[in-house]
């Protein structure tokens, strides 16, 4: 599972998601948590950086509490779920992150750490979105969930997931409306353990009120 994350407008690297941050994004977020309002770069509209709602809530939902939101989508079984088999084809986006968090399990209790690339550049994870229309209000809601993978060598000892991590290349071939789906799936692996680290950080993260730089910092 991938539940927080920090994206800071202060990009950089060659990824696409840093470019369009660079020059599109002002606020900061140290701590990004589900329902929140934060930036993805979708297929339609692979030039603008756009703000929606973290869980997805696919377009049949009857209401907005019909369905739980899904904030994660398991890349082994996307074709399975006819959901996110459409949204495979049709919708997919680049979710911009600088970094993630898991919690380690230790007798002591669980320990945070945050997960970078080495170079702590920005990346994207897989995404794919949504739009639901709220009857009752006329409403166009725009949700979106990250796709997951089995851990890499570096995570594993901390959780046993971890979002897809796309390369800058990756990147636009997700975007692209001519890859077929196993073009696509076969995106969807642990990123290299080599290009990336971690370190335990401030137990602050627990709390999605706290959206202070203090968050990213090191132990």
């Amino acid at each position: 599972m991938c539940g927080r994350y920090s994206v800071l407008p202060k990009a950089k690297g060659d990824s696409k998601a840093a470019k369009l941050l660079a020059a599109q994004m002002r606020e900061a977020h140290y701590n990004a948590a589900p329902s929140q309002h934060l930036p993805v770069i979708t297929n339609t509209q692979p030039d603008t950086v756009q703000f929606f709602s973290w869980g997805l809530q696919p377009f049949w939902a009857k209401d907005v509490k019909s369905v739980k939101r899904s904030i994660n989508a398991r890349a082994e079984t996307l074709t399975e779920k006819p959901s996110f088999r459409n949204l495979l084809k049709t919708k997919r986006c680049l979710v911009p992150a600088d970094g993630f968090f898991e919690w380690q399990a230790t007798p002591e209790g669980k320990v945070p750490y945050r997960i970078l690339l080495k170079g702590e550049d920005t990346f994207s994870f897989a995404g794919l979105w949504d739009e639901w229309l709220d009857k009752s209000t006329g409403e166009l809601l725009h949700t979106y969930t990250i796709i997951t993978t089995e851990a890499n060598d570096l995570v594993k000892p901390i959780h046993d997931r971890m979002p897809v991590i796309l390369s800058p290349e990756a990147e636009e071939l997700w975007l692209d409306a001519h890859e077929s789906q196993d073009e696509l799936l076969s995106l969807l692996h642990p990123f290299d353990a080599g290009k990336m680290k971690a370190y335990p950080v401030s137990p602050l993260v627990n709390s999605a009120l706290n959206n202070v730089p203090e968050v990213i910092n090191s132990l």
